[in-house]
């Protein structure tokens, strides 16, 4: 769990559950993830299920499993959106 932002590396390898504020996957991740914000780079993989408001996948990037998107009221959405 973080408040904050977690990256995984490009030799990065986790089995899991992630709860996060913002996830950016350049290794690979198996499980479960819930964060406001998802990105899958060109590296990454992602196998499992996914909650977030938003999820971007990078050309080559490679998502297996399933896909929520979470609605953010416009109070919270401008919270979140200030850089901390």
């Amino acid at each position: 769990n973080s408040q904050k932002n977690v990256n995984v590396g490009k030799n990065g390898h986790i089995k899991g559950d992630i709860k996060a504020q913002r996830l950016v996957i350049q290794g690979y991740i198996e499980g479960s993830v819930n964060a406001y914000r998802v990105e899958i780079k060109s590296t990454g993989k992602m196998n499992g299920s996914v909650e977030s408001a938003e999820l971007v996948i990078e050309a080559k990037g490679i998502f297996e499993g399933n896909s929520t998107i979470k609605k953010v009221e416009a109070k919270e959405s401008a919270q979140l959106s200030k850089p901390q």
